[in-house]
């Protein structure tokens, strides 16, 4: 078989990803294929890429090319909203009011495992908004201030979560099992404290690094979800309707600084104010694939309008432990 052509230089333009060009191949997964080393190079060079002109059309197709360009898919764990499964390895986008906007944020930061690549696909593009917003984390980090930084990777950061069947998702959609002694067992094997709740509920809360190294290349990366899953994202009259029916102690999620001190409003302001001036943005088109560096590159979402399928595939897992922690873990 000949070589396949080699793939054009990604246009670089301030304030968009890394953009590829490519004239729509007869089949997306066979290019995917052919290509993937280089694309691959490209999203360890930039962080991200955006290739356009892939064609990708439906589940299939598209799961086919995520597996293509992969070195493992992951199931994820520890979910916050369930996920549908569209074919093996392409799943739904997270749930989150589209009216709102996602908070940058690196998947699954609060795990032992994550993935360190993220896959997008663009089925159908919104009428207006919806972009997968990125930024690039040794950037934001190096723009936070010195003090914050230092205590956050002194304390690192806590998270805490209460599981229930009325908001977000269930004990069984985030573990993927009904039985507490599964789930206890995870928990102990994945440094988390855990509390049964009278109502049946699950109460959890677990302190990871907020500032790693780069598995590969050993940059110090901010990472976390410090901001995306503290209560002042929220939308105000959300977190106040959340605090008026489970109280301060049972949001569905929060995060602390590392000792269990909350985190203020001006801080989380602060974090999102960094994310806003290192976003990068390209409005969707059908047929787009996104590769995204999940431990260099945070990525987050526009509000938008109009109907929106992006299809999602977490790969090639990570463990903390490769990455230099600051905050020791140990897991049972």
């Amino acid at each position: 078989m000949p070589s396949p052509s080699p793939l054009p230089d990604p246009e670089l333009s301030p304030g968009r990803p890394p953009l590829l060009r490519v004239p729509g191949p007869s089949d997306p997964r066979d290019w995917a294929a052919a290509h993937r080393d280089a694309l691959r190079a490209a999203v360890a060079e930039h962080g991200s890429l955006l290739v356009r002109g892939l064609g990708l059309r439906d589940a299939a197709g598209t799961g086919a090319v995520f597996r293509e360009l992969a070195d493992g898919l992951l199931t994820e764990r520890e979910t916050f909203a369930a996920r549908k499964t569209f074919a093996e390895g392409a799943y739904s986008a997270t749930k989150w009011p589209q009216n709102q906007q996602m908070c940058m944020h690196h998947e699954m930061s609060y795990a032992l495992r994550f993935p360190g690549l993220m896959l997008f696909a663009c089925l159908t593009a919104p009428t207006e908004g919806g972009a997968t917003t990125v930024a690039d984390s040794p950037a934001v980090l190096d723009a936070l201030p010195a003090a914050l930084v230092k205590r956050f990777e002194t304390e690192g950061w806590l998270l805490t979560r209460n599981y229930n069947e009325e908001i977000g998702a269930s004990v069984a959609e985030a573990f993927g099992t009904e039985d507490r002694a599964v789930v206890e067992d995870y928990c102990r094997a994945n440094s988390i404290e855990f509390a049964w709740q009278p109502d049946g509920g699950l109460r959890t809360r677990q302190r990871r690094s907020a500032v790693v190294r780069h598995p590969v290349t050993g940059r110090r990366c901010w990472f976390n979800q410090v901001a995306f899953l503290n209560e002042w994202t929220i939308a105000e009259e959300v977190r106040e309707y959340l605090l008026d029916v489970y109280g301060a102690d049972g949001l569905p999620f929060n995060t602390c600084f590392g000792d269990g001190e909350p985190i203020g409003e001006d801080v989380v302001a602060l974090l999102n104010e960094v994310y806003a001036a290192h976003t990068r943005r390209e409005p969707w088109q059908p047929g787009d694939l996104l590769l995204v560096d999940n431990v260099r590159t945070a990525h987050g979402r526009e509000p938008f309008e109009g109907p929106r399928e992006v299809l999602v595939a977490l790969a090639d897992e990570v463990r903390l432990s490769d990455c230099s922690p600051t905050i020791e873990v140990t897991a049972a």
